[in-house]
C-alpha cells in the first residue's frame, strides 16, 4: 500500500510537473528540477533564465520521477506484492505507536511544506478585476500593478496583494483577491511595524490591566501603524513628556508638551495644512502601541502575528514555515545521494575485500579523524559568494554529502562480507550472475534492515548540520528561511525572547519525531530481536 501510493504521487507529479512547464506554470514543489535548470547554466541548453533555454534537466528528474512512479505501481499493484517478512516489518513498525504516529506528523508536515506558495506567501492565489482572472502565485512572469488598475509610479511594479485586497474590499465593486492561508512570505517580505491594542480606563491607558508607561500613538490605517498620526509619552498611565504628529504623508506638523496628563501652555507647534483643531479631530485609531521590528507576538492586532517578527521584519510563523521546507528539501536531496555512494561502496568493500578494501578504509579514517563540522566550515567558507547565492542549498548540501557518506560504509561491509559466504551467494555465481547483480539483486535485499534503520538517523544529522552552519553564518544565503538564522537573530536580541523559543521548539520538536520514528524502525527490523524463542 505505501509503495503503491508512493508509485500514485510520484506519476500524477511527474505529469503535472511536465504540464505546468509546457504551460508556463509555477506550482508548488514539482518546479524543483525546473527552477534549478532555469538558474544554472550547465542545466540548461541554452542562455540560463531565457525563454529560449531548453531545461534538460528538469526533464531529465520529470522523466526519472515519472518512470520510477510507474515501476513502483507495476511491482506493488497486486496486493501480496511484497514478501511476507516485510509485510510482518512494517506491522511491528504500526504496533510501536510512538513510532507511527511520529511517522504520519512528520508526513503531514510534509505534505504542508510541499503546498509552498499554495499555503504560506505574500502573493495571491488568485485576483479577479473586472472579468479577468489571474492566478500570480501560479505563473512564472510577474503580474504589474496597472493589470489590477494601480495608476501612477506603482503602475509597472508587482503589487502589494495584501493592500490590493483591502483596497477591493473597501471599493466594493466585484473585484476579488484569495491570498493563501498565511498571506506573509518568508523572505523578502518585511513588516514595518505591528501594533498592539492600548485601554483608557478612568483617564488612565493601560496595558494588560496595568497602568502604561511607554510610547503610545493614534495611527491613520492599524495594517500600516508605522505611519503614525500622533506619538505620545506616557508614564503610569498618563501622558507625561513631548508629542509629535505627522500628515499622511508622514511630514512632521505638531509638536507639544504634557505634564502629569495635561498639556504644557504655550507648548503647542503647528506648521501643517489648516488648524490645528481639524488635525486633532481627524479620524484615526485608537491609541495603540506601535513596535517595531523584532516586533512581540500579538494576537488582538488586525493583522495577526501569534509569533511575532525578527528582527528583519518577516512574520515568524512563515519564517518557520521555510525553515521546514527547507530541511525536507535538504533531506530528499542529501539522503538518497550519500546512501546511494556510501552503501555501493560499503557493499564494494565487502564483497570484493583486498587492496580496495584497505585503501577505502584508510581513506575514510583519514576523514574520519577530522572534525566534521569544523572541516565543512572551511570549505563552505572557501565557496565563492556567488555560487551560494545562486546555488545556495545545493551548495551546501553537496559539501555536506562530500564528508557524509562515511557513516554507513562500515556497516555494509560487515554485511556484505557475512552475506559473501552464504550459500545462495555461490549459487547466484554458479549460475552465472555478473557482479552488480549480485550486489544489488542479492547482497543488497538481504542487508536492507541496516540502510532503513540508519535514514531517521541521518535525517537528524543532517538538520542539526543545517542548522549549526546558519547559526554560524556559514550556511544558507538570506533568501533562505532557516532555523538557525532564526536562533541567531534571538540570542542576539536577548530582549525578543519569542525568537530563540520559536527555532528551538520548531527544531526539538522535529527532531524529537525523526528520533522516535527511528527508534520505532530500528525495533521493526532489527532481526535478532525475532531469532529467539520465549
Amino acid at each position: 500500500m505505501i509503495f503503491k501510493a508512493a508509485g500514485m504521487i510520484l506519476t500524477i507529479g511527474a505529469l503535472a510537473a511536465g504540464a505546468g512547464e509546457v504551460l508556463g506554470l509555477n506550482l508548488p514543489t514539482l518546479k524543483w528540477g525546473f527552477e534549478m535548470s532555469r538558474n544554472a547554466d550547465w542545466l540548461s541548453i541554452g542562455a540560463a533564465g531565457s525563454e529560449d533555454a531548453f531545461p534538460w534537466f528538469g526533464w531529465l528528474t520529470t522523466l526519472v520521477a515519472f518512470l520510477l512512479g510507474v515501476y513502483l505501481l507495476v511491482r506493488f499493484w497486486k496486493r501480496g506484492s511484497m514478501s511476507p517478512i516485510t509485510e510482518r516489518k512494517i506491522e511491528r513498525f504500526k504496533a510501536i505507536k510512538r513510532g507511527y504516529w511520529s511517522f504520519l506528523v512528520l508526513l503531514f508536515l510534509g505534505v504542508l511544506a510541499s503546498l509552498d506558495q499554495a499555503l504560506v506567501g505574500s502573493e495571491a492565489l488568485a485576483v479577479k478585476h473586472g472579468e479577468a482572472w489571474t492566478f500570480p502565485a501560479f505563473t512564472r512572469e510577474v503580474e504589474k500593478g496597472f493589470l489590477f488598475g494601480i495608476a501612477g509610479e506603482d503602475a509597472d511594479a508587482p503589487p502589494d496583494y495584501r493592500a490590493l485586497r483591502r483596497e477591493f474590499r473597501d471599493a466594493d465593486a466585484g473585484d476579488r483577491v484569495i491570498m493563501p492561508l498565511w498571506p506573509y512570505s518568508p523572505t523578502n517580505d518585511n513588516i514595518p511595524a505591528v501594533a498592539a491594542p492600548l485601554t483608557v480606563k478612568d483617564g488612565r491607558l493601560l496595558d494588560g490591566g496595568k497602568p502604561y508607561s511607554g510610547l503610545a500613538a493614534t495611527v491613520y490605517d492599524l495594517t500600516q501603524p508605522e505611519k503614525m498620526h500622533i506619538r505620545y509619552r506616557y508614564r503610569q498611565g498618563l501622558k507625561d513628556g513631548a508629542a509629535n504628529g505627522w500628515d499622511r504623508e508622514q511630514n512632521r506638523v505638531y509638536g507639544a508638551k504634557y505634564k502629569a496628563g495635561e498639556i504644557v501652555p504655550g507648548s503647542v507647534t503647528w506648521n501643517g495644512a489648516g488648524s490645528v483643531a481639524a488635525y486633532l479631530n481627524q479620524d484615526v485609531s485608537e491609541l495603540v502601541r506601535v513596535n517595531f521590528p523584532p516586533a512581540p507576538p500579538i494576537l488582538a492586532s488586525t493583522p495577526r502575528h501569534p509569533l511575532g517578527t525578527n528582527s528583519q521584519g518577516y512574520d515568524v510563523i512563515s519564517y518557520l514555515y521555510g525553515g521546514l521546507k527547507v530541511n525536507f528539501h535538504a533531506a530528499l536531496i542529501y539522503i538518497p545521494i550519500v546512501y546511494a555512494v556510501g552503501v555501493s561502496i560499503g557493499l564494494l568493500m565487502g564483497f570484493f575485500g583486498g587492496t580496495f578494501d584497505l585503501v577505502v578504509q584508510r581513506l575514510i579514517e583519514i576523514l574520519s579523524n577530522i572534525p566534521f563540522l569544523f572541516l565543512v566550515i572551511i570549505v563552505s567558507d572557501a565557496v565563492p559568494a556567488v555560487w551560494k547565492d545562486r546555488f545556495g542549498l545545493y551548495v551546501i548540501l553537496g559539501i555536506l554529502a562530500i564528508f557524509g557518506w562515511m557513516g554507513m560504509t562500515y556497516l555494509m561491509r560487515t554485511s556484505a562480507l557475512k552475506e559473501k559466504a552464504r550459500d545462495y551467494i555461490a549459487a547466484t555465481r554458479v549460475l552465472g550472475a555478473t557482479t552488480p547483480r549480485i550486489l544489488f539483486k542479492h547482497l543488497l535485499p538481504n542487508s536492507v534492515a541496516i540502510v532503513v534503520t540508519l535514514i531517521p538517523f541521518s535525517v537528524s544529522g543532517l538538520i542539526f548540520s543545517l542548522t549549526a552552519l546558519d547559526y554560524l553564518g556559514f550556511g544558507l544565503p538570506p533568501k533562505y528561511a532557516t532555523w538557525g538564522k532564526l536562533m541567531k537573530d534571538g540570542l542576539d536580541n536577548l530582549s525578543s525572547p519569542w525568537l530563540v523559543t520559536s527555532a528551538f521548539c520548531a527544531l526539538t520538536g522535529l527532531l524529537i519525531l525523526v528520533t522516535f520514528v527511528g527508534e520505532a524502525v530500528r525495533e521493526a527490523f532489527d532481526p535478532k530481536k525475532y531469532t529467539y524463542y520465549r
